[in-house]
């Protein structure tokens, strides 16, 4: 398996030894405890955590059992505050563990144990992480990633429609109480809170009727049936792209929820990170055309526009508002390279390049309310930050 991190090595300090070789005694204890008989794992190498968590690859020395030659351990710090991404990482890979070998598009779960927050993962092996294939200078090999991408997010959410009693069930056999999409909470306070941040920061006012268009956005989303699992976190550091196609890692978010919101990830790819660039013009509606492909099975009204481009943009809007809502009180006391790798656009090139995208798109689907809001907000982001809000460039491999 390759790297099951957020962030890049920049945003991250590597692991200590003793905290290392912590995870490695209890992936060893674990493995021994599950087969039986003493598993002895040998040279660690460090692939970085997101946050406190440890993340290694380690080679099976010894066991008496048929086990892979290399493993992935990942041990998580204690929980903060009211969310356990541990609980999602287990409960995500239980699901997933569960699907026939021929559907699984992520590794198998091999061992865990809740009293060491452990758990010991297939690897994946050291193929290139999708954002490898975009920051590199091979043009077709970073098409055919992000394709592969859309159409592996297609198929995840047709062999896992409607398993929202099974991740519930599993996640109360977890003993956790965050059943819902991590995520839900935020896109509530961002519907509450970001027409007053738009006032404070930018002197933008939301119309009535932007504001009405996403609370139905909102309702959308939460009730919508639609729903399938979700790995949540869209960064392209958590994509394997291998010889069968990409396969997904780390799930500290993973939950069930509108299959639409994620493929809006698609139109507005990566929505959950800051180290984004832009795309080729065509990408984004090839690869939204990829993931209908794989989708329309399960839900063949999808097929049809007039149902599946509104719940599109409603799912665009979200994604939008919500980066919004995050990343612009932290514009003006940021450092320049902020929490980003130290070659990706600053974040106010990237939020700036999200609402033009949402205006465009508005514009083609006749909410002529939301084109005219993000032209202020726009405007605003122009006036206030000059050339710091430029156009967001293309990854480096379409340049």
């Amino acid at each position: 398996m390759s790297v099951e991190i957020t962030a890049g090595p920049q945003d991250i300090d590597d692991a200590a030894p003793s905290e290392l070789d912590d995870a490695v005694a209890a992936a060893e204890s674990v493995l021994s405890g599950r087969f039986g008989a003493p598993v002895r794992l040998a040279d660690p190498e460090d692939l970085g955590g997101a946050g406190r968590s440890v993340v290694a690859r380690v080679r099976v020395a010894h066991t008496p059992f048929s086990l892979p030659r290399t493993l992935v351990v990942k041990r998580y710090p204690s929980p903060v505050a009211d969310r356990d991404p541990f609980a999602h990482e287990v409960v995500s890979h239980k699901l997933l563990t569960a699907l026939p070998s021929e559907e699984r598009l992520t590794p198998e779960l091999v061992a865990q144990d809740n009293a060491k927050r452990l758990v010991v993962l297939e690897d994946l092996g050291k193929a290139p992480r999708l954002a490898e294939k975009l920051l590199g200078s091979d043009a077709r090999a970073a098409e055919r990633g992000l394709l592969s991408w859309a159409h592996a997010m297609g198929r995840l959410h047709a062999t896992t429609a409607g398993r929202d009693a099974d991740f519930d069930a599993l996640m109360r056999r977890q003993g956790s109480q965050c059943c819902a999409d991590p995520i839900v909470v935020d896109v509530h306070t961002a519907l509450a809170g970001l027409p007053e941040l738009l006032v404070e920061s930018l002197e933008v006012d939301t119309p009535d009727s932007v504001g009405t268009f996403a609370a139905q956005a909102v309702r959308r989303f939460v009730t919508s049936r639609r729903r399938a699992f979700s790995p949540s976190t869209s960064c392209p550091d958590n994509h394997l792209v291998t010889s069968k196609g990409v396969r997904f890692l780390d799930f500290e978010g993973g939950c069930v929820r509108d299959i639409v919101f994620d493929a809006a990830c698609l139109r507005v790819p990566f929505p959950s990170c800051w180290c984004a660039y832009g795309l080729p013009a065509g990408m984004s509606e090839a690869m939204v055309a990829a993931w209908r492909a794989e989708v329309s099975s399960v839900w063949p009204d999808l097929d049809d526009d007039a149902v599946f481009l509104p719940r599109l943009l409603e799912a665009q809007l979200l994604w939008v508002w919500l980066g919004t809502w995050r990343g612009l009180p932290g514009l003006d006391s940021a450092l320049p390279s902020g929490h980003r790798p130290l070659d990706s656009p600053p974040r106010v090139v990237v939020l700036t390049s999200r609402w033009v995208r949402l205006r465009a798109d508005a514009v083609a689907a006749g909410e002529k309310h939301i084109a005219e809001h993000a032209d202020d907000v726009i405007a605003a982001l122009v006036a206030r930050y000059g050339k710091r809000a430029a156009e967001l460039p293309l990854y480096p491999a379409f340049r």
